[in-house]
């Protein structure tokens, strides 16, 4: 059973940690719980724990003091040296004195640190997966997710929140970057003679079931490129990704810049936030313009919709499951090159476009 005792309402946390191991996306949608601990707690400060690669989605974020990493090179040194890195960061945690812990993640292996921080209040979800007396043992309280399965990731973050006292609503995302990796992306823009107002669009994914075709993506570059608008084309610096943006610009030669694998996740943010639109497939860059408030179209397939459609307001889903049956998400083999998107037509993604384009 989930333990869900109120906290009372004068525990005031001095230094608080945050834990989240997942991917890029999923650390952009904790944001929302940062900001909710910071308009509660004030005077306290927030650190958060994290995977390394993702550092750049929090790390100039001004409401985080320090950010924790998990390298997961380490277990390629080695066991001894595994242990020694992970020991370390224990160490390092516990001499942090956190006054409050909550643990977002459900490996192990962030129960574990949670329950050695020697934290007072130590919150964390009660999984299904993990009904053991070690997981309880770890958490002083512990939130339901019976009905996480109807709530956005957001809002199933914010959820943790419960035992504070806090809403699971009202809070939005949020993507910062520096004042440099703007210049630096200017100055990228300006080498590759884009002068005017732009529209980015991040065709790609690691996973290509999640892709519409090269062809339709070709098609709607050429439809809205213009003598008033430059296109721009992103991908991370994946070989598979950067390929498929080289055979989508071979379709629409002259019509659009790739900057696919130039920027760092920062100067990206820098690029989406300038942009006068962002059309994009599920992934990190379009919960990035979602955060930054940039009209944004998603496209999407046998996705989690109710979990992973943009948060926030100034954004559209076109969704394959809207013109053909689409599998069930859990039944689908990531590694197929199938591309369910395909059932969106470019005729709809061009309309929505403009419907942006001409406000």
């Amino acid at each position: 059973m989930a333990t869900l005792q109120s906290i009372p309402a004068s525990f005031a946390p001095q230094k608080i940690l945050l834990i989240k191991l997942r991917h890029h996306g999923d650390m952009l949608l904790t944001t929302p719980v940062i900001e909710a601990l910071r308009q509660r707690y004030p005077q306290a400060s927030i650190d958060v724990l994290l995977y390394k690669e993702t550092l750049p989605m929090l790390q100039a974020h001004p409401h985080i003091r320090q950010l924790h990493f998990i390298d997961r090179k380490w277990k390629q040194e080695g066991a001894l040296a595994h242990i020694r890195h992970e020991a370390a960061l224990l160490g390092t945690i516990r001499r942090q004195r956190y006054d409050l812990v909550i643990n977002l993640a459900d490996q192990w292996r962030s129960a574990i640190i949670t329950g050695l921080s020697g934290a007072r209040v130590r919150i964390g979800f009660a999984y299904n997966k993990r009904r053991s007396l070690f997981w309880r043992k770890a958490h002083t309280h512990l939130v339901s997710t019976s009905n996480h399965s109807q709530l956005h990731t957001v809002e199933q973050n914010l959820s943790a929140l419960q035992p504070l006292g806090i809403a699971s609503s009202g809070f939005s995302a949020a993507m910062y970057y520096s004042d440099s990796d703007w210049q630096h992306t200017q100055a990228v823009l300006t080498q590759n003679q884009v002068t005017r107002p732009y529209i980015v669009i991040q065709p790609t994914s690691r996973w290509l079931f999640k892709c519409w075709e090269d062809e339709k993506v070709a098609g709607l570059v050429s439809a809205l490129a213009s003598g008033e608008t430059d296109i721009v084309l992103t991908a991370a610096p994946d070989k598979k990704e950067l390929a498929m943006i080289e055979h989508i610009l071979t379709l629409c030669p002259n019509k659009a810049v790739s900057l696919a694998g130039k920027l760092t996740l920062p100067q990206l943010a820098s690029l989406i936030d300038h942009a006068r639109l962002f059309i994009g497939v599920d992934s990190a860059p379009m919960h990035m313009a979602a955060a930054l408030n940039t009209s944004c179209i998603a496209l999407f397939g046998p996705t989690k919709l109710t979990q992973w459609r943009p948060w926030g307001e100034n954004n559209r889903v076109i969704w394959a499951g809207d013109y053909a049956p689409l599998p069930s998400p859990d039944s689908i083999n990531t590694g197929t090159e199938t591309r369910y998107l395909s059932a969106i037509p470019l005729d709809d993604v061009v309309k929505a476009a403009r419907s942006y384009l001409d406000e």
